[in-house]
């Protein structure tokens, strides 16, 4: 559920600002979209390293059972609102539980993949972690098909639907749950690298979430000095937290681990596949959603639902193969498959970079199917393969270093990606927006101004289900044309038509990008060296 809820939202948006009567596409709302969307990642990015820690030092299981307690009163708080608020402050405070909610997960992020190594035996683990990272793979795809259900009904379930599973789980864990970890006694909080940590974490993700937004005459916020100055201020503070980290007697992140072979090119590479995927379900979605949907004939209204279930293959690819290269890593090690599976990966980024806007379904659902399985064979093996190598009481704190370097990852790939998809996709979008609206006899001087609209007001747009011509037409100009011609404008296909060049152009760049991070993954995922199990020889 956790999972889940990182993914709910893409597919949902439209029906949850519909329902709240804000529009997201006005300059001053679209920063309360982007917190919407991200605020969950964010938050659990941000602490999943410092619960690690203190699960090392207090328990993982109590930990675990805390963070259930705050992802149900988050989700609660969360369906509350949804029902007794409106407007842009019922917005806000979604965001704000949202970020509640992102904690408790942070606390089930961090704690989930230690306990289960602590409660299997080094032979069993694989196919544990391959149930596991069912759990959170499978969640972070399944959340866009639940997303698209729940919001065709009723978009208050979208919140409501984590608050029975975020009681049980809570009631659950604390009941089932014990504490099996050798707790080392006299360990101490690293106060000082733990807000430092916190700090630069948070500066730099907020400051590239805010690159994602307009800046002056940019298309993007790069050139913003206080995005530049956020990241230079995190980046700083990174340098200052390893400082702090080299010096402590009990530090927040032994970097010592990093000389474990295993362990850094398992992080690496998951580092590195997190890059080339995070950013994969939100560009598919705004292509099927905002261009292929629609010129197939399906209204804005279904096309949520719609787009979900035409993700399924992804889905099925990675049940395929997920639990069963996970078991098979038990025997044969992890770099086979995660080094195969990245791999596969490459050629499926690259096959979907050659399909044009308007594709060919079967050959499009074979596609993501393929990227499924290929990451189905990495996810579990290099999980394993990651906790196996660390000592039994570093495990909460390598958990949740892994867990940041995941979230991380899908934060740096949406951030990074979306930002080549506006650069190529706003070089071209004024052009072939002028064309078409002079095409359809908009005089030149408001078709020039119509043409100026920001390629992420227009990006949004598509995701979200609006064709903008029928509040940027002005009046003026929808009496003096022709009724057809209007009725083209302000129809299903003008809009993903017009964008769709450009669009396809963006992917391309953005799928290669993925392709060249995945073959790089691959090449770290196979330096692992052989199968290595921490205090096991002739593992």
């Amino acid at each position: 559920m956790a999972s889940i809820d990182s993914s709910i939202l893409i597919i949902s948006l439209p029906a949850i600002f519909n329902g709240l009567g804000v529009n997201p596409l006005i300059p001053a709302n679209i920063d309360l979209l982007l917190w919407l969307l991200i605020g969950y990642i964010i938050m659990s990015s941000a602490v999943v390293v410092t619960i690690g820690r203190l699960s090392d030092i207090f328990g993982r299981v109590r930990l675990y059972n805390i963070g259930f307690v705050i992802f149900a009163v988050g989700s609660t708080l969360l369906y509350v609102v949804s029902y007794t608020l409106t407007g842009t402050f019922a917005v806000l405070m979604l965001i704000v539980f949202r970020l509640v909610q992102g904690l408790g997960g942070g606390f089930l992020f961090a704690n989930s993949t230690a306990i289960l190594t602590d409660a299997f035996p080094h032979n069993e683990r694989g196919m544990a972690m391959g149930i596991n990272q069912i759990a959170f793979i499978l969640g972070s795809v399944a959340g866009l098909l639940v997303g698209g259900v729940l919001s065709a009904i009723d978009w208050h379930l979208i919140f409501l639907i984590s608050v029975p599973v975020g009681i049980a789980g809570a009631v659950w864990s604390y009941l089932a749950l014990h504490e099996i970890a050798i707790i080392k006694k006299g360990q101490r909080l690293d106060i000082a690298g733990n807000v430092t940590f916190v700090l630069s974490l948070t500066l730099i993700l907020i400051a590239m979430t805010y690159g994602l937004l307009p800046y002056g005459s940019s298309t993007t916020g790069w050139s913003n000095p206080l995005v530049i100055g956020g990241v230079a201020a995190g980046a700083a503070l990174m340098v200052l937290f390893v400082l702090i980290e080299l010096r402590a007697k009990d530090p927040m992140l032994h970097l010592g681990l990093f000389k474990i072979r295993a362990f850094s090119a398992g992080v690496s590479s998951l580092f590195l596949s997190g890059i080339a995927r995070g950013g994969l379900q939100f560009m598919l979605i705004i292509w099927l959603q905002g261009i292929w949907l629609p010129l197939h004939g399906v209204s804005f209204v279904n096309t949520p639902l719609q787009a979900a279930i035409d993700m399924v293959p992804l889905m099925l690819g990675f049940l395929a193969l997920g639990p069963i290269s996970g078991k098979l890593s038990d025997k044969y090690g992890a770099r086979l498959f995660a080094t195969g599976g990245m791999a596969l990966n490459v050629i499926g980024f690259l096959a979907l970079a050659t399909l044009p806007a308007n594709f060919y379904f079967p050959e499009f659902a074979v596609i993501i199917f393929v990227l499924g399985v290929g990451q189905g064979m990495f996810a579990a093996p290099n999980t394993t393969s990651v906790m196996n190598a660390v000592p039994p009481e570093r495990r909460g704190a390598t958990s949740g270093i892994r867990a940041t370097f995941t979230n991380l990852s899908l934060l740096i790939s949406m951030v990074a990606f979306f930002t080549i998809l506006i650069v190529v996709f706003g070089a071209q979008l004024p052009t072939d927006m002028y064309g078409g609206l002079v095409a359809q006899g908009v005089p030149a001087a408001a078709a020039q101004s119509i043409s100026s609209l920001p390629p992420t007001s227009a990006i949004f747009a598509a995701l979200l289900g609006y064709n903008p011509m029928d509040v940027m037409l002005p009046q003026s100009v929808k009496d003096s044309i022709p009724k057809e011609n209007l009725t083209t404008l302000e129809g299903n296909e003008f809009f993903p038509n017009l964008i769709a060049r450009p669009f396809i152009d963006g992917m391309q760049a953005v799928l290669i990008a993925a392709a060249v991070m995945s073959g790089i993954a691959a090449v770290a995922s196979a330096l692992r060296g052989k199968r290595y199990v921490h205090g096991v020889t002739n593992a």
